[in-house]
């Protein structure tokens, strides 16, 4: 490998939820992934065997909590619990995507707080740090009393959407608690901001109520974390088209995609979808609208920055 990292001590594992990307981050750092192997007993209980020595090493551990989450979380929990008992020298996880963070206050009475409940449970396991991107809410590194380190998504998408040289923008936050996000983007692109103004009844349901901005005549970039269901993006959409944008781009860091989002996506307004590859894209939702950008430089410019003791922060100007 022409860029070879000559730090023996830095080791970096991948676990099943997005070997590709591990393998892209890997290749970015300049070394090989380290050697494990994930199985499980006929009852569906994970096994994991760490198959070369880690004694006094700093180990990276990649692994997204995407679909299956509580496998993935299994996984990554079981994975963290072997290579403390393996003498690790430091335990870092590189969580692309953070799995239960949507539940990350209590909205209602009697409801748990998630996002907080996966802190604990990385940092009971035995992790030293988390290496993650755009977290469902800011507030939920305050839940960690190990190290974090929050990348953004945000440059990533801005360098494609200057690429394409769109004339006449607005950068739309579909909800008001995206407005810092389409913020960030909108200064990256020097362009105008609108919200959509919603209310979700229940989970995973969204009614739009208007939009705030102008948005006529305009070429619409919707900025989201998250699309999961697509109800809300795809919604959007339809309503900017219908009070007269010229055309809707959408974009989000993590590309969930569950149940009917791909069907919504391809019947909607929405010309083009860009997401990163956080969560691995099976090959039955890659369709003709959804473009893929990689943040696996981001994440190994990061891993080799907090293994060098250097400045994370230089990696969001």
């Amino acid at each position: 490998m022409s860029n070879q990292y000559l730090d023996p001590n830095l080791k970096v594992f991948s676990l099943n939820s997005n070997f590709k990307l591990a393998q892209e981050i890997a290749e970015a750092i300049g070394v090989e992934l380290g050697k494990c192997s994930v199985s499980q007993f006929s009852d569906g209980e994970v096994q994991i065997n760490i198959e070369e020595s880690i004694r006094g090493c700093d180990v990276y551990v990649i692994q997204s909590t995407s679909q299956p989450v509580n496998e993935h979380l299994m996984e990554l929990l079981i994975m963290i619990d072997a290579l403390k008992r393996a003498s690790a020298k430091t335990i870092n996880i590189v969580m692309p995507y953070y799995g239960y963070a949507r539940q990350d206050r209590k909205a209602r009475a009697r409801e748990p707080i998630t996002a907080k409940l996966v802190a604990n449970l990385l940092e009971t396991a035995g992790a030293d740090r988390v290496i993650t991107l755009d977290l469902h809410a800011p507030q939920i590194q305050g839940f960690f009393d190990i190290l974090i380190d929050h990348l953004m998504g945000v440059p990533i998408l801005a360098d494609y959407f200057e690429a394409k040289n769109l004339s006449d923008l607005v950068i739309v936050s579909p909800d008001h608690g995206g407005v810092t996000r389409a913020r960030k983007l909108a200064d990256r692109l020097k362009a105008p901001i609108a919200i959509i103004d919603k209310r979700r009844p229940r989970p995973n349901v969204v009614e739009v109520m208007n939009i705030v901005g102008n948005i006529e005549g305009k070429t619409a970039i919707l900025i989201d974390d998250i699309i999961d269901t697509a109800g809300t993006i795809t919604l959007a959409a339809n309503a900017l088209v219908e009070n007269g944008a010229k055309e809707v781009y959408a974009c989000c860091t993590h590309p969930v995609l569950s149940g009917p989002a791909i069907e919504r996506i391809e019947n909607s307004k929405i010309k083009e979808l860009v997401v990163t590859n956080t969560i691995a894209l099976p090959d039955e939702k890659r369709t003709a609208k959804i473009v893929e950008l990689s943040v696996a430089s981001l994440i190994g410019e990061a891993i080799i920055r907090v293994h060098e003791e250097q400045s994370v922060s230089t990696l969001f100007d």
